[in-house]
């Protein structure tokens, strides 16, 4: 059953001081006989105020930029007003206030969405993934602050020119690449559809931006590069042991986090009675299982006893990330190897020159990866195809070479 309700809207002033004549202005809101004040934030004359009126007096600049001001108030407290009654919802002094400021839950803010993605996926999320929502959230903020001049912004605002306007300004951005950008724009692209399943947001923004990645060329040792690596003498220590374990992931294709991570209880028997490796990826919390190669058993009787390694209860003595990726290129421009390495170009290796080049099938590969979707692991195979044609004009050359030696020799 409806209600009627009184609604009314009174603009007045209040002396700042009882020296002066100064004095801030407020608008007073009544619903049915409650009321509720809020500050214009503006001054004026008292003598300049007309009470009756609830405005300036006088045609001055001034006088006018206050009085439209005025007028823009009034305009917002009656829409929100009448935004309420439409939605069915219960009018009070407190409802009508809340959605004029924009605090109520009609009006939820971009930043208030994030804060409750980061907090609800805490649990979930892998701290390298909650850290990347954390610097796409740091670049909203700035991008917010540039173009809107304001700290946050309604939900009710975002639309798809501002997905747009976000990429570039993204764009803009130095030593920041299309895939990076891409990948900003997909995290918020998923915080706009947990903001429609929070039904916070009527529609999603984003959901006609297309993503568009550049396929990236996975880069990896050839066989013969490899055996430069494991072969070689090294003088540095640090170098030596950057080497063997950067080989140790070449022959397990394990990433830097799960080497890092391996302790003697991750090496079990496996079905075929040798040792394998038996963890779980921390990207991804998939369950792996590796048979251990020779090349890689090799490494990890060499460090048993090393002192970090009993010191810590770690199967190998890992450096720091940053450190290993150092000694890495450090190793590669002392044995001449034209490639820009990374720990994780070891595992490029072990899925293209140690494993889907010797014939193991690429279903083998993907579940030896640890990869959820065979898709991830074809961009390997793509790699090998490659190969495959560089072999075949390879082989095109001899072919075409033998066969004018034949006719040279008939004629």
């Amino acid at each position: 059953m409806k209600t009627s309700t009184t609604f009314g809207v009174t603009f007045f002033t209040r002396l700042n001081s009882k020296k002066t004549d100064n004095a801030l202005i407020f608008v007073r809101i009544t619903v049915n006989g409650k009321r509720s004040e809020i500050s214009l934030k503006r001054n004026v004359s008292q003598k300049l105020w007309d009470k009756n009126k609830g405005k300036v007096k006088g045609n001055t600049t001034e006088a006018r930029a206050l009085n439209n001001y005025i007028q823009q108030v009034r305009n917002k407290l009656y829409d929100s007003y009448s935004e309420l009654q439409r939605e069915g919802k219960l009018i009070t002094v407190a409802t009508v206030k809340s959605r004029y400021l924009g605090t109520d839950e009609q009006h939820r803010t971009l930043l208030q969405l994030v804060s409750y993605h980061n907090k609800t996926m805490k649990t979930v999320l892998k701290p390298g993934t909650l850290k990347n929502y954390r610097t796409t959230e740091n670049y909203l903020k700035k991008f917010v602050k540039k173009i809107y001049k304001v700290e946050d912004i309604q939900l009710k605002q975002l639309n798809y020119a501002f997905v747009i306007d976000f990429e570039q300004y993204l764009h803009k951005l130095p030593n920041l690449n299309n895939n990076g950008l891409m990948k900003h724009i997909e995290r918020f692209k998923k915080l706009c559809k947990l903001g429609v399943k929070l039904e916070w947001l009527e529609k999603d923004p984003a959901i006609n931006y297309q993503l568009h990645f550049d396929k990236v060329e996975r880069d990896y040792l050839t066989e013969e590069e490899l055996n430069t690596l494991e072969t070689s003498i090294l003088e540095k220590q640090t170098h030596k042991i950057a080497r063997d374990i950067f080989v140790f992931s070449c022959y397990t294709g394990l990433a830097y986090c799960d080497v890092f991570s391996l302790t003697q209880e991750h090496i079990v028997l496996g079905i075929d009675g040798s040792k394998w490796i038996s963890t779980r990826r921390e990207k991804t919390a998939t369950k792996v299982r590796v048979p251990l190669l020779d090349a890689a058993l090799r490494i990890i009787e060499k460090y048993k006893n090393h002192p970090r390694c009993v010191q810590t209860q770690k199967l190998l003595p890992v450096y720091s990330n940053q450190k290993m990726n150092q000694y890495i290129k450090e190793v590669t421009k002392k044995l001449e190897i034209e490639k820009h390495l990374t720990f994780h170009i070891a595992r490029h290796t072990f899925a293209t020159t140690v494993t889907l080049s010797n014939g193991v099938p690429i279903e083998t590969v993907s579940k030896l990866l640890g990869h959820t979707k065979i898709a991830t692991t074809q961009i390997y195979a793509r790699v090998i195809e490659r190969k495959v044609s560089d072999d075949m004009n390879i082989l095109r050359d001899k072919l075409n070479h033998n066969n004018q030696r034949i006719i040279k020799s008939n004629s």
